[in-house]
């Protein structure tokens, strides 16, 4: 019978001391990863097909996105890994704890380059199933970091998510319900990570410190938006990867086809900075930017790590 690698096998085979640095070393060993094969179900509904092979392993995820689904979850997914040389299906492992683990894990090394190494006050923004895990992955990682703030759309979930991170010993509370908590929460903070898959933007720039790294996570296709032209407009950008982001990221397509931002506010792919052929943040008050919209190198170094292949 096929190894079926559940959630909890997952997130236990994927601590964040070892996932991290294997992102590192898979971006910056490459592999092939086709543009993601997105096809709409319905206005708001999507499936997703996510390949990408190395010299070594192959691996597809299959993912579906339906935020009005009866489930409590929005976003599933199934990976199966491949024998790269046959074919041969090796593992399935569950999609949902192999994105959320990675997703956050790629965040994470994205700001070893990009946010100040002194930044201590950490905003989520977002209640979903990935927000605890961004909390989780950036304390883990990142020692400075000594308060943590929750804020979502709904107050009460938001108070319920903080007292989850809270009760595993994060120093994380919500930003709780007054009218101005969100302004005052991404102003106060050095880090400000957006997982939501909000059509309408959330993080406005003219709330942004000198210095602040914004972490945009949870846009997937051109009509998703969670930071507002003024956020591009002022940031050092950088990218998952060039040919994704570039294509299906909201936040980024909407602005260069309006001409509020150029191609040349775009100044890197994750790759590269891990290559060290360019370089992230340049000064403690540049405000820098990483827009992930997933890629599948992510899923491949990840299942390969589960499975040992």
């Amino acid at each position: 019978m096929l190894p079926y690698h559940s959630a909890e096998q997952v997130h236990a085979a994927l601590p964040w001391s070892t996932l991290v640095p294997a992102l590192r070393d898979a971006f910056a060993a490459g592999a092939t990863v086709p543009r993601r094969h997105a096809h709409a179900l319905s206005e708001r509904d999507s499936l997703l097909l996510m390949p990408a092979w190395s010299d070594c392993a192959l691996g597809v995820k299959v993912v579906t996105v339906m935020p009005d689904s009866r489930s409590a979850r929005t976003v599933q997914a199934l990976y199966i890994l491949l024998d790269r040389h046959t074919g041969e299906p090796r593992a399935v492992l569950d999609g949902e704890a192999l994105t959320v683990r990675r997703t956050a894990a790629t965040s994470v090394l994205a700001a070893t380059y990009l946010a100040r190494d002194s930044a201590s006050d950490l905003l989520v923004i977002g209640t979903g199933t990935l927000a605890p895990y961004m909390v989780r992955a950036y304390c883990a990682m990142r020692p400075a970091i000594t308060r943590v703030r929750i804020w979502g759309r709904s107050t009460s979930r938001a108070a319920a998510v903080a007292a989850t991170l809270a009760s595993e010993g994060l120093p994380v509370e919500s930003c709780g319900d007054q009218p101005d908590a969100l302004a005052s929460a991404v102003a106060a903070s050095q880090i400000v990570c957006a997982a939501t898959t909000s059509r309408t933007p959330i993080v406005q720039g003219a709330w942004l410190s000198p210095g602040t790294h914004v972490d945009l996570v949870g846009g997937f296709t051109p009509a998703m938006r969670e930071a507002d032209d003024d956020v591009v407009r002022v940031s050092r950008i950088v990218l998952d990867s060039y040919d994704g982001a570039l294509s299906e990221a909201g936040d980024l397509v909407g602005p260069l086809a309006r001409g509020v931002i150029s191609r040349a506010h775009v100044v890197a792919e994750l790759r590269e900075l891990v290559a060290g052929t360019k370089v992230g943040r340049t000064d403690r008050v540049q405000i820098t930017l990483f827009k992930s919209v997933g890629l599948a190198l992510e899923d491949l170094a990840a299942a390969t790590l589960v499975c040992g292949a």
